[in-house]
């Protein structure tokens, strides 16, 4: 019985771990909209350091906002 609470609560984290991971890829894929709205200056040839200081960003706010809603199990 032991055993199974156990390997319920792993199997807890790590659904919970792979929420997280995927909310913070989901943030920043968001990082593509910012290209779109403003090409001159988010742009891959000039624009990199901006468009990974707002992929960190996003995908910061997208797992703080996940860790609100579902907190450490």
């Amino acid at each position: 019985m032991n055993k199974d609470i156990r390997l319920s609560n792993m199997q807890d984290v790590l659904l919970w771990g792979k929420g997280l991971v995927a909310a913070a890829i989901g943030g920043a894929a968001n990082t593509i909209s910012v290209m779109i709205v403003d090409p001159v200056a988010f742009n891959l040839t000039d624009g990199v350091h901006k468009i990974m200081t707002v992929a960190a960003v996003s995908a910061m706010v997208s797992a703080a906002l996940y860790l609100k809603q579902s907190p450490v199990p």
